[in-house]
């Protein structure tokens, strides 16, 4: 009886390896030659496991050594599939690829999620542990198998079957324009400033932007381009949105206050076409002689547009407000018939005599 025991104990970790070894092998696609390497990479700081020696026994320092090896993995084959692209544009496909987000959700695809083990319930929610086993996952290849056992790993399991390279490299969410329409259906105003423009260490300009709502101060963002780090500032304000409550009081309490000063009674703009409009009328009244004269002028230059369009055997005699100064009777025709022609011609000549 107690022989059973014995051997059921013995067989109880050999199964649970052998279990983890066949999920490795289903995830990686190789079997593991040092399988205590992926042990660790499994091992969350939280189980606070400690070595022969006492040191802690956890995932970290792998997940250290995976993020530099997936870094240049991941340059090099985005180097080489993006021929002629230049540098800003390989940056931001390689951080697409190698980010927090996507290595949480290539963890949970794989399986990778369910192997963690850590003092949770569950890992399946927390994308910052996942991906964190990744990296270490692909620290512990390195270590087990080289840096080509590395490389075809992303590019066979990883990029052949799962990511489309193409798609994340070209698929680029508009964060400022979505940030613009969140202030345009709130009626916040809103608004980009470059900030200031430098160059890195290897002499490309980097340039620097802020978001401001309502003149409160938003997120700052960096890029190789004003348009970048647009991007970067509206991304990481939409997300302070969301995670802020205050931040979102503040910006409604501020446009509050703006739309309420906008209403109280201001002096009004005088309006310079009904000013002009009033003073045309003034000019008919025959107050000043000045107007007067402007008067006459554009009133005759109205009666010549009226002889010029309608045939006319006579014209009128004008009377004029003053008659004895400004007496335009030398427009009345003459007692003998005269031509349409020299009619018009007079009242052309008589309307701008004062000129």
């Amino acid at each position: 009886m107690w022989v059973n025991d014995i051997l059921d104990r013995i067989k109880l970790p050999f199964r649970k390896e052998k279990e983890l070894v066949s999920s490795l092998y289903r995830i990686l696609g190789f079997y593991p030659h040092d399988i205590s390497l992926y042990k660790q990479a499994l091992l969350h700081k939280s189980v606070g496991r400690r070595n022969d020696k006492g040191k802690p026994l956890n995932n970290e320092r792998l997940e250290f050594l995976g993020d530099a090896i997936l870094d240049a993995v991941v340059g090099d084959i985005v180097y080489r599939h993006f021929e002629g692209k230049r540098e800003g544009f390989l940056t931001n496909t390689r951080s697409k690829l190698v980010s927090r987000d996507t290595l949480g959700k290539l963890s949970k695809e794989m399986g990778i999620a369910q192997l963690i083990m850590s003092a949770g319930h569950s890992t399946s929610h927390n994308s910052y542990m996942n991906g964190n086993a990744f990296e270490a996952l692909v620290g512990a290849i390195y270590l087990d198998r080289g840096y080509g056992a590395c490389m075809r790993f992303m590019e066979k399991r990883i990029l052949a079957q799962i990511i489309n390279i193409d798609k994340v490299a070209y698929k680029e969410v508009n964060f400022k324009s979505k940030l613009l329409e969140w202030s345009q259906k709130n009626r916040v105003k809103m608004e980009f400033r470059d900030l200031e423009q430098t160059r890195d260490e290897k002499g490309s300009p980097v340039f620097t932007s802020q978001v401001f709502i309502e003149e409160l101060e938003g997120c700052t963002g960096t890029g190789y381009s004003k348009k970048e780090s647009q991007q970067h500032a509206a991304k990481d304000t939409l997300q302070r949105l969301r995670r802020e409550p205050q931040f979102i009081d503040a910006v409604f309490a501020a446009k509050g206050d703006r739309t309420k000063m906008e209403e109280e009674p201001v002096m009004i703009v005088p309006d310079v076409e009904k000013l002009e409009q009033e003073q045309q009328d003034f000019f008919d009244t025959g107050i000043s002689e000045e107007n007067v004269i402007r008067g006459h002028t554009e009133k005759h230059a109205d009666k010549r547009k009226q002889a010029v369009e309608s045939p006319v055997e006579k014209m009128p005699v004008q009377k004029n407000l003053f008659d004895d100064e400004f007496s335009l009777d030398d427009i009345q025709t003459s007692p003998q018939e005269k031509t349409r022609e020299e009619i018009i011609a007079e009242a052309e000549a008589a309307a701008f005599a004062e000129a």
